[in-house]
């Protein structure tokens, strides 16, 4: 396989003393450019007639291709490296997120407002009318972002504390591009029955819930049982959030490739909650047919071991990704590293569209098969065309808190997908960009948009 692109996710910053002559800075950055490392900042800490003390940050592109380039740099002849540290671990120390106050306390009298006593009577007003709490408390912004730590990032099942840093990141793309209050909430118990109990008893406190990271097939229950239960939006967004970024980059994949949703034919590969979702969509969005594959191969009626959601999906046909892949427009891999061939690639139907999504490592290296697809599209932000669940999360909990829907819909995702494709414009499209970036600053908002226009349609908005 390719080998990947280094990315600022393994990033170093090396801080080094070399001696202040012409030549040493340049024998540093040739060893880490001689091992595949890139450069990206060389600041000066410190200079004296005799050494320099530099501060250099190279990308690499896994934690051996670090060791490598560090190892490299340590065997250049009067060369000391003072210091190494991982870039992303240093942005974890003591957390990402943090709570602040919106108001100052100057004096007694802000506090006798912000708290006792005043703030009785803001109690006293919610009591008498409960829905007084979208409009004197945090409620009316604030998701809870809740995970059971059983399908972490794709890396499987890492318990509560290990998902907590990606809550606190979810939290962090919340506020910075919905600017909602999301909470992370990693709770200590895999059992579906306490899951939905937890919930609902936090639940008075937010305006929506933010199913993160759950495995399948309990999280379809667990999101199901929710919706049931609670008049608040619930969205998954291993789901759902999916399921709408892929369907906007399908909707312009499909310009380029001068094809029709309703005539192609889809083979997906990875048929969890993830794949499920997005092959529920398309579906919906009027695709008519779609061929999915699991560990075992094609999910076929002959097979007893597929759960009820991969019985919707289940066609007569038996064999493998490989067969089933011969002749098909569009591959969607929501799976694993490499389980897609250039060979599978060449027998696709002319001009195939590749949404090779599995992180941190494709189905498929995008250079591998460069020339022979029409689009290709991954989940990583180094390559064109990053399918990111950013581009839809944020406006669609915006949407649905400032118009107080209920739930959010199928015809919201359907919108939702519609709204990120059409900021592509027509003039703009080609196989390298069909969908915006994750910082489009218009992207929450026609998101958001959507949301509402649909949440008034159908009658479950509240405001």
């Amino acid at each position: 396989m390719t080998e990947l692109t280094p990315n600022s996710s393994f990033s170093l910053k090396i801080r080094l003393e070399l001696p202040n002559r012409a030549g040493y800075l340049a024998s540093v950055t040739q060893a880490i450019a001689s091992m595949g490392g890139n450069l990206d900042e060389i600041n000066l800490i410190d200079r004296t007639r005799e050494m320099t003390v530099r501060e250099i940050v190279v990308d690499t592109s896994s934690t051996e291709h670090s060791d490598k380039i560090v190892e490299a740099v340590k065997a250049l002849p009067e060369i000391k490296v003072l210091q190494v540290s991982d870039r992303t671990f240093d942005m974890h120390q003591g957390g990402k997120i943090t709570i602040g106050s919106k108001l100052p306390l100057r004096g007694q009298g802000d506090l006798a407002m912000a708290y006792t006593p005043g703030v009785g009577r803001i109690c006293r007003a919610i009591a008498e009318k409960p829905e007084e709490v979208y409009n004197l408390t945090i409620k009316q912004n604030t998701v809870a972002i809740v995970t059971d730590g059983s399908a972490v990032l794709g890396l499987g099942n890492l318990g509560p504390e290990a998902a907590l840093p990606v809550m606190e990141g979810k939290a962090m793309l919340f506020k910075e591009f919905g600017g909602i209050d999301g909470f992370p909430i990693c709770l200590a118990t895999q059992d579906t029955d306490t899951i939905v109990e937890t919930v609902k008893h936090i639940a008075p406190v937010f305006g929506g819930v933010n199913l993160e990271d759950i495995s399948a097939p309990r999280c379809f229950e667990i999101e199901q049982r929710l919706r049931q239960e609670l008049d608040i939006p619930i969205f998954h967004d291993d789901q759902h959030g999916t399921a709408i970024v892929t369907l906007a980059a399908l909707y312009n994949a499909l310009k380029v490739a001068k094809k029709s949703l309703e005539s192609v034919r889809i083979v997906f590969n990875g048929a969890g909650a993830s794949g499920v979702a997005v092959a529920r969509l398309l579906r919906q969005a009027g695709a008519k047919t779609i061929l999915m594959c699991d560990r075992q191969g094609i999910l076929s009626t002959q097979r007893g071991d597929l759960t009820p959601e991969k019985q919707e999906f289940a066609v007569s046909a038996t064999g493998t990704l490989a067969g089933a892949i011969q002749g098909a427009d569009v591959f969607i891999g929501l799976s694993g590293p490499g389980l897609l061939t250039p060979q599978m690639v060449r027998a696709m139907a002319k001009d195939p569209i590749v949404f090779a999504m599995a992180n941190p490592i494709p189905e498929i290296q995008p250079e591998l098969v460069a020339e022979d697809v029409a689009v290709m599209a991954t989940g990583r932000s180094d390559y064109p065309n990053q399918i990111n669940n950013v581009l839809a999360f944020p406006g669609v909990f915006r949407g649905a808190l400032d118009c107080r829907s209920s739930t959010i819909t199928t015809k919201m995702y359907q919108s939702a997908g519609a709204a990120i494709a059409s900021l592509i414009a027509p003039s703009d499209l080609d196989r390298e960009n069909i969908i915006p970036s994750v910082f489009d600053p218009r992207v929450a908002n026609v998101v958001a948009a959507a949301v509402q226009r649909c949440a008034r349609e159908e009658g479950i908005a509240k405001c």
